[in-house]
């Protein structure tokens, strides 16, 4: 039940940044897209953000962790390929600037929510 939870808090989140980012484009509707890339999202963030998080700690500390949004960013990059290559649908992320606007708002937007809702 946890996991369902935070797969909605991520889905809101990636509907808010389709819905900000100008560079950011729904494929197969703005829920649906939403909801296949938070589960992959959310997939990514338990297995490959960790280990790009360790290869990336010592440009991450000499940028004093501002690095670690290009790692968002990256990641919220792969999602988005893999859930248009694997389900036919997710969201379509035109450059790294809505990359990075993009992993900025789905941060931002899951923090606020899991703090409403108390989801750790």
């Amino acid at each position: 039940m946890r996991f369902i939870g935070k797969w909605l808090v991520s889905t809101v989140a990636c509907a808010a940044a389709i819905w900000l980012v100008p560079g950011i484009e729904p494929v197969g509707g703005t829920w649906v897209g939403a909801l296949f890339c938070a589960l992959v999202l959310a997939l990514l963030n338990g297995t490959v953000k960790p280990l790009l998080q360790l290869v990336s700690a010592p440009i991450t500390l000499l940028t004093l962790g501002l690095f670690y949004v290009v790692v968002n960013a990256l990641v919220l990059e792969l999602a988005s390929w893999l859930s248009l290559n694997l389900f036919g649908a997710g969201i379509a992320i035109f450059s790294l600037g809505s990359a990075i606007m993009g992993a900025i708002i789905i941060s931002i937007v899951s923090m606020l929510l899991s703090g409403v809702i108390g989801d750790d």
